[in-house]
């Protein structure tokens, strides 16, 4: 594809998901909070595999869980429309707490989800509750990781095999991995729910000694997931020696046209910006006028553009001149809802600027303003779902989207990950090496009595 950089201005985030999941219903739950007790967690026994090409001095590991993903999840349609549902309010909350940059804005609010319910996975208490509220998590953890297996596995089952000059006509790929700290002893339970429901066998790496190789490997691991659409997502010096989990997401999108534009219509015009002024952009048209879902309404014209095959569309809605900003504030999922069910099949003489760039946005604080800030406060967070206790914490959650439109369809991809750090390594207050003779008592601790005494002048012989 000839993909012309261009900064276009605004939102995209309904590109891949919100329109393309029609026909699920729903029922409600609420999320569990309840801390387990403690157990003495026992690390997975780990499978040697392959290092990575970039980082020759890391040997990754594969812990594999016993148990395998559920390819058939017995998840109710009902709970993935409640999926969906919570999926599009955390969009358009994330939206509105993003769109306050003067810049373009793309991102995969599916991708941060899955990534966050993973880590969700393992909050309890106040922790939880807080990331269920923010995230519009209502479905319990019990009905909620079945329900994104399902939606997960529906969607990429969408993928057509088809193939084009290009090699492929739709393409719809999510992965999920889990990169963790070898000698960090991780619940089995854990690890086996996402085992089991998102398909992440978690990775065994050095964060303590070889940070920065780890962290290389797992932005290798999203390029390569992504058709190296993102790379470098996990910026240097993001991952340290406290750190000790990374759950990443990746999901990468390309299909083409129902209606391709003719490219020999491309040609310059002007696209006027939020300030006034203008530039001069690729705009491109259409042979003939389209039959395309059109509506307009108070200050807005919607119309959508259908991808071949039927799986997916582009929704576009462009605010009247001069009142983009009033109707970006205004912008909602019930707003968006509206527009989507008004939509009528019209003869649409359609003109397009051909785009392409890339976000990447640091997720932490803006989640805690959002409404999660245990989770990301050290000493405060409770992810005792994870090992058993309450030393861990989200040190950040990074997020990259790439976007390319032009004449003949549209490519996406987006990748995050949420790291996971110890408040600290325990303080030291003594460091004792007992290399000198030395007196020793073997004594019952409720009377006192000592029961034996001695001392070693040389520890052999």
């Amino acid at each position: 594809m000839n993909r012309a950089p261009f900064r276009q201005g605004f939102l995209m985030i309904v590109l891949i998901l919100a329109i393309m999941l029609p026909g699920c219903t729903a029922d409600s739950g609420t999320p569990a909070t309840s801390t387990p007790e403690p157990t003495k967690p026992t690390p997975a026994t780990p499978e040697p595999t392959a290092p990575s090409p970039s980082t020759p001095d890391l040997q990754l590991q594969l812990a594999k869980s016993k148990v395998q993903r559920v390819l058939s999840p017995n998840a109710p349609t009902n709970d993935m429309q409640k999926l969906v549902e919570g999926n599009s309010a955390f969009a358009l909350d994330l939206y509105q707490a993003l769109q306050g940059e003067d810049e373009n804005l793309f991102f995969s609010p599916y991708s941060i989800s899955a990534a966050l319910a993973m880590t969700y996975a393992g909050a309890r208490e106040n922790t939880a509750q807080q990331m269920a509220d923010t995230l519009h998590f209502i479905l319990s953890q019990e009905q909620l990781h079945p329900a994104f297996n399902a939606l997960d596995l529906q969607l990429v089952s969408q993928n057509s095999g088809a193939t084009t000059e290009d090699g492929k006509d739709f393409t719809l790929n999510i992965t999920n991995s889990l990169w963790g700290q070898h000698d960090y002893a991780f619940l089995p339970e854990f690890l086996d729910l996402l085992a089991a429901n998102y398909g992440a066998g978690l990775r065994l790496v050095d964060f303590v000694t070889a940070p920065d190789p780890s962290r290389i490997a797992i932005n290798d691991w999203v390029s390569e997931q992504t058709e190296d659409k993102i790379k470098d997502l996990i910026p240097e010096g993001a991952i340290t020696d406290l750190t000790r989990l990374v759950l990443a997401n990746a999901i990468y999108f390309y299909a083409d046209w129902l209606y391709p534009f003719n490219a020999k219509s491309t040609h310059d015009a002007a696209f006027h910006l939020p300030n006034g002024s203008e530039v001069t952009v690729p705009m491109m048209s259409m042979s003939d006028p389209a039959n395309l879902p059109y509506a307009s309404g108070t200050g807005y014209q919607a119309v959508e553009l259908p991808y071949l095959g039927g799986k997916a569309s582009m929704t576009i809605i462009v605010p009247d001149s001069g009142t983009f900003a009033d109707f970006e504030s205004a912008l909602s999922a019930d707003l968006i809802s509206e527009i989507v069910s008004s939509l009528e099949q019209k003869s649409v003489d359609l003109r397009l600027p051909k785009f392409s760039y890339e976000s990447s946005i640091s997720l932490a604080q803006t989640l805690a303003e959002m409404g999660m800030p245990d989770a990301i406060s050290p000493g405060v967070a409770d992810f005792s779902g994870m090992d058993g206790t309450k030393f861990l914490y989200i040190s950040d959650v990074f997020h990259k989207a790439f976007v390319a439109v032009d004449e003949k369809g549209t490519e996406a991809a987006a990748a995050t990950a949420v790291v996971v750090g110890i408040t600290s390594v325990p303080m030291v207050d003594v460091r004792l090496t007992i290399d000198r003779p030395f007196i020793f008592l073997i004594r019952d601790i409720d009377t006192g009595i000592i029961l034996f005494m001695g001392r070693v002048l040389s520890p052999v012989g």
